[in-house]
C-alpha cells in the first residue's frame, strides 16, 4: 500500500525504528565483546610422589589468572603451573614460592623442567651435548615441594600468557610494566586461591632477578603483601657489571675476571696449575679488586712497570698469552674470552655455562656466533615440557605455546623507567636499588643468592660486588656456589645442592 505524504504512520515508523535499532546494535556488540574474552582455562590434574622422603598429594593446576584493571575488566592473562599440596596436616601453615624465568621474554621452562619441578629432564652432567630425541624426563623426588607449593609462571608474551582484548602486549613488555603486573598476578592469585597469610617466596633466574627486586619492592611498599624470602639464580641486578662489550666498561673487566679464572682452569689452560681451585678463584678475586682496578682506572698514566706487572698477571689468570692481552691494553672483555681462550683448538666457550664447547664455523671471528650451552641444552627442555604438558598435565589446547617468546618482546621492550616527557639519562639496568628499599621495609626478609662459577652471562663476582655496595644489610644475603653455569641445574651435583640449598633456606626463613 502506497502512503500518501500526509500520513502520520511513516514517522512514527521511523521514529520507532530508530529507537529500537540501537538497542540491537549494542547488545551484539556486547555479545562479541564478551565473546573474544572467553572464561580462563584451567587444566587440573592429581598426583602424588615422595620428596625429601615425605608423600606429599598435590594438585597440578595448568592455568589461566586474568589481570584486571580498577573497572575490573580483564587486560591480561598469565599462564601458571601451580603444584599444591592437599594431604595437609591440621593446623598447616602452606608456602608458596612464585617462580619466574628471565630474558625478558622467557617462559618458565628452564626452572620448571631443569629445577624445581616435580618432573625433569635429563641431560648430560658434564657439558656435553643432549643429543637428539627422545629425551627422558624422570621423577624429581630431590625438589622442594616437600616445604613449599610452587607457582611456575610465563609472562605476557611467553608460553599461552597473553594480552586480552583491545590490550597490546606491548603494555606489559618493560622494566616497570612487567614487574606491576607480576605483582599484580601475585595478589590476584592469593586472593583467588585464599593464601594471603601463606609464607611467600619469590624465586627468579637471571632477568628473573632483575624483576624480583622490583616485584619484593611494590609487594613490600606499595601493596603491604610480606614476603618470607627471595631466591636469586643468576643474579642480575646491576647491568654494568655484566656488560662486557663494552671496552671501556671497566667494571665488567673486573667483574668477569673470576669466572674467567674458573673456566680457564677448567679447560686446563692455567699454567702452572694451581692445586686447589678455591684458593684459585679467590686470588683471583683479589687481583681483580686490589691490582686490575687500579691499572685500569689509570688508563694511560699507567707506568710500564706496573703495566707489564698487571699484563703478566692478567694472562695467568685468564689462561691467555702475555701478548694477547697486550695488545688488548689490559682490557679482556669476557665476550671476546669466549672464543679467545681455546681458539688454537678449534673451540669456543659457551657463554651461559663455559664448561661447554663448539666448533664454529668461523676460527677467526673475534667472539662466538652463538651460545655452545644454548644450542646443547634448548632442544631437550622444550621437547620435555611440551610433552609433559599433553601428558602429565592433560593440558589440551590448539593455542600456541610461545617458547621462544613473542618475537615482538625485545624489539618493543621499554627499559626506560621515567615518564615520556621527562627528562631521563640512559644508564645501565641497575635494580639493586628497589631490592635495599624492600629489605629496609621488611627487615626479617633475607636473599639467597646462587651463582655458577662458569657463568658467563650473569658472573658470580657482579652478585657479590653488586649486593655489597648497596646499603643492604650483610646478614640479609646468603651466597652460594655451584660448579656449573648460569642454568646450574644442568650438572647433576649442583641441581642436588642447589634444591637443598633452597629447602634449607626456606626452612630457615620459616622459623623466624
Amino acid at each position: 500500500m502506497h502512503l500518501p505524504p500526509s500520513s502520520h504512520l511513516f514517522p512514527k515508523l521511523c521514529l520507532f525504528t530508530f529507537l529500537i535499532l540501537p538497542s540491537f546494535t549494542t547488545a551484539a556488540e556486547e555479545e562479541k565483546e564478551t565473546a573474544k574474552i572467553p572464561e580462563p582455562r584451567h587444566f587440573v590434574s592429581e598426583h602424588s610422589g615422595r620428596f625429601n622422603g615425605e608423600r606429599i598429594d598435590y594438585t597440578a593446576t595448568a592455568g589461566e589468572t586474568y589481570l584486571r584493571d580498577l573497572f575490573d575488566e580483564p587486560t591480561a592473562t598469565i599462564f601458571t603451573f601451580s603444584y599444591v599440596k592437599t594431604n595437609l596436616s591440621a593446623n598447616e601453615s602452606r608456602p608458596v614460592t612464585f617462580v619466574w624465568n628471565g630474558g625478558p621474554g622467557s617462559a618458565s621452562t628452564w626452572l620448571h623442567m631443569g629445577g624445581y619441578g616435580p618432573k625433569r629432564i635429563v641431560v648430560p652432567s658434564d657439558a656435553e651435548h643432549s643429543g637428539t630425541p627422545p629425551y627422558p624426563t624422570v621423577d624429581a623426588p630431590e625438589t622442594i615441594l616437600d616445604v613449599t607449593d610452587l607457582v611456575f609462571i610465563d609472562p605476557v608474551g611467553t608460553g599461552f600468557s597473553r594480552a586480552l582484548g583491545e590490550h597490546e602486549g606491548a603494555e606489559f613488555w618493560g622494566l616497570n610494566e612487567d614487574a606491576d603486573s607480576m605483582a599484580s598476578f601475585i595478589r590476584t592469585w592469593i586472593t583467588e586461591n585464599q593464601r594471603w597469610n601463606s609464607p611467600k617466596f619469590l624465586l627468579g633466574e637471571s632477568f628473573g632477578t632483575t624483576r624480583a627486586a622490583v616485584v619484593a619492592n611494590i609487594l613490600e611498599g606499595d601493596l603491604s603483601i610480606s614476603l618470607n624470602g627471595i631466591v636469586f639464580v643468576s643474579q642480575a641486578l646491576d647491568y654494568q657489571g655484566s656488560t662486557p662489550y663494552v671496552r671501556d666498561n671497566i667494571i665488567s673487566h673486573i667483574t668477569y675476571l673470576p669466572t674467567m679464572a674458573a673456566t680457564a682452569l677448567y679447560h686446563d689452560t692455567i699454567q702452572p696449575k694451581p692445586s686447589n681451585q678455591q684458593e684459585f678463584i679467590q686470588q683471583a678475586r683479589e687481583f681483580a679488586v686490589d691490582e686490575y682496578l687500579p691499572a685500569l682506572f689509570k688508563g694511560s698514566a699507567i707506568g710500564q712497570s706496573e703495566f707489564n706487572s698487571v699484563r703478566d698477571r692478567l694472562a695467568y689468570f685468564t689462561g691467555l698469552s702475555v701478548e694477547y692481552v697486550e695488545r688488548a691494553n689490559l682490557r679482556v672483555q669476557g665476550n671476546r674470552f669466549r672464543k679467545q681462550l681455546l681458539r688454537d683448538e678449534g673451540l669456543a666457550v659457551g657463554g651461559l655455562d663455559a664448561r661447554y664447547t663448539a666448533d664454529e664455523v668461523d676460527d677467526l671471528a673475534v667472539t662466538s656466533a652463538r651460545d655452545a650451552a644454548s644450542d646443547a641444552i634448548s632442544g631437550a627442555y622444550r621437547s620435555a615440557l611440551m610433552s609433559y604438558m599433553a601428558s602429565d598435565l592433560e593440558v589440551k589446547w590448539d593455542r600456541r605455546y610461545l617458547d621462544p617468546a613473542d618475537p615482538d618482546i625485545s624489539r618493543k621492550w621499554r627499559w626506560r623507567t621515567e615518564p615520556d616527557d621527562s627528562s631521563w639519562e640512559p644508564t645501565y639496568v641497575n635494580t639493586a636499588h628497589e631490592l635495599a628499599s624492600a629489605l629496609r621495609i621488611n627487615p626479617s626478609l633475607k636473599v639467597m643468592i646462587a651463582s655458577g662459577y662458569y657463568d658467563m652471562v650473569t658472573p658470580f663476582f657482579d652478585a657479590e660486588f653488586t649486593l655489597n655496595r648497596h646499603d643492604i644489610q650483610a646478614d640479609q644475603l646468603q651466597f652460594e656456589y655451584y660448579q656449573a653455569g648460569h642454568m646450574m641445574y644442568v650438572n647433576e651435583p649442583s641441581r642436588i645442592k642447589l634444591l637443598q640449598d633452597t629447602r634449607a633456606f626456606i626452612n630457615q626463613q620459616l622459623q623466624q
